[in-house]
């Protein structure tokens, strides 16, 4: 498991930092304890080097806000956005289990394969969600299995809004900007076109494959 010197460290006078889970380009990602409503959080906190952008500050305050408006039981909840001097993080449910990604690794690794019709279970949740989330004006535009949590009792759990996108807002990336993950971009995307609701289609279809293919 990744280590970070803010283990064991208090984050806002009230979360106590217990250890890293996982790291992006943007951000990294903590499991904490709020000791004030005795549960475990999670927390996503900005890399430092990115802290000082302006831009950069505002958009994840955005994320947080619009993705703090979709309550649904298939996305991660957004608990509370703030900054401890100069350190801007989210915090967010913490749901116990693995990804997808994880999941196929660990069948791949014994020999095995998602059924199809687990296969088809999980991403009936998943689309269920990004339907949600579409009706409320919102993109995700960086679904794949490394973003789909399984709980402990098997429910898909669609996570990562980090570069989401209110739909007719141009705000998030420069124009002609290419975000995403390569692997599961539409065409649009690695042309640096405005992306739609068809994006995230497009992204659900691969991970579907990705799914029943084991690749």
């Amino acid at each position: 498991m990744p280590t970070s010197e803010w283990t064991g460290k208090k984050l806002g006078n009230r979360y106590l930092i217990d250890d890293m889970v996982g790291q992006g380009g943007m951000s990294a990602v903590y499991r904490a304890t709020d000791p004030n409503l005795k549960r475990v959080v999670a927390i996503k906190m900005i890399h430092s080097h990115l802290s000082n952008d302006p831009d950069f500050v505002q958009r994840f305050e955005e994320e947080a806000a619009a993705v703090a408006q979709l309550r649904h039981h298939g996305i991660i909840q957004v608990y509370d956005f703030n900054q401890d001097d100069g350190v801007y993080y989210m915090v967010l449910e913490f749901v116990p289990g693995e990804t997808v990604q994880e999941h196929l690794r660990r069948l791949n690794a014994d020999g095995r394969r998602l059924s199809v019709a687990r296969a088809i279970e999980y991403m009936a949740e998943v689309c269920e969600a990004v339907d949600y989330a579409h009706r409320r004006g919102m993109i995700h535009r960086d679904i794949k299995p490394a973003n789909i949590m399984l709980n402990l009792v098997g429910q898909a759990i669609l996570m990562d809004f980090g570069i989401s996108k209110m739909v007719g807002s141009q705000r998030h990336t420069a124009t002609g900007a290419v975000v995403g993950t390569a692997m599961y971009m539409s065409p649009e995307q690695i042309k640096g076109e405005h992306p739609d609701r068809r994006t995230d289609v497009y992204s659900l279809g691969v991970t579907l494959f990705e799914m029943v293919s084991g690749r």
